[in-house]
């Protein structure tokens, strides 16, 4: 399979497989640096994709949305994967408590959950992942676009 970049795209998904597939793949083309950006309504599959994108970056933990710790660290792929949702944030000056800015140009690989919320601190280049459902196509199915931005 041809590994995805993320380049300026739109990707048609009718499963919660195919979202995962989709996002293993971008996984899989990830580098140390990058920021993806996910931003997404409530149930439109953030956290399969998520899990699809980790599982591509090769972490075999199980990967849950880390809501409630705002951020979790993966350090068993080929690069590390630093997994933030911060549907909870108040502002955006709390990510700097937990050391937003160390992991933003670490080592690893980032993926923002709800990062839409936080729009004033991210990096000058990132990859925006936008997922949007249409009932009138089917429950299960998402529109995937991707962009990068920078």
């Amino acid at each position: 399979m041809e590994i995805n970049e993320p380049e300026n795209k739109i990707t048609c998904t009718r499963s919660a497989e195919e979202t995962y597939e989709f996002a293993k793949n971008l996984g899989e083309g990830a580098k140390s640096g990058e920021v993806y950006c996910l931003i997404g309504d409530l149930g439109t599959g953030k956290t399969v994709f998520a899990q699809g994108f980790a599982a591509g970056v090769g972490v075999t933990d199980t990967v849950n949305s880390p809501t409630f710790t705002i951020v979790q660290v993966y350090e068993d792929g080929r690069i590390p994967f630093y997994h933030f949702d911060v549907y909870r944030i108040g502002d955006s000056e709390e990510m700097f408590e937990i050391g937003y800015d160390e992991y933003i140009s670490g080592d690893g690989v980032c993926l923002i959950e709800w990062a839409d919320l936080i729009e004033d601190i991210l990096p000058k280049t990132y990859i925006k992942v936008l997922i949007d459902k249409d009932l009138n196509q089917g429950s299960d199915y998402r529109r995937i676009i991707t962009e990068r931005i920078g």
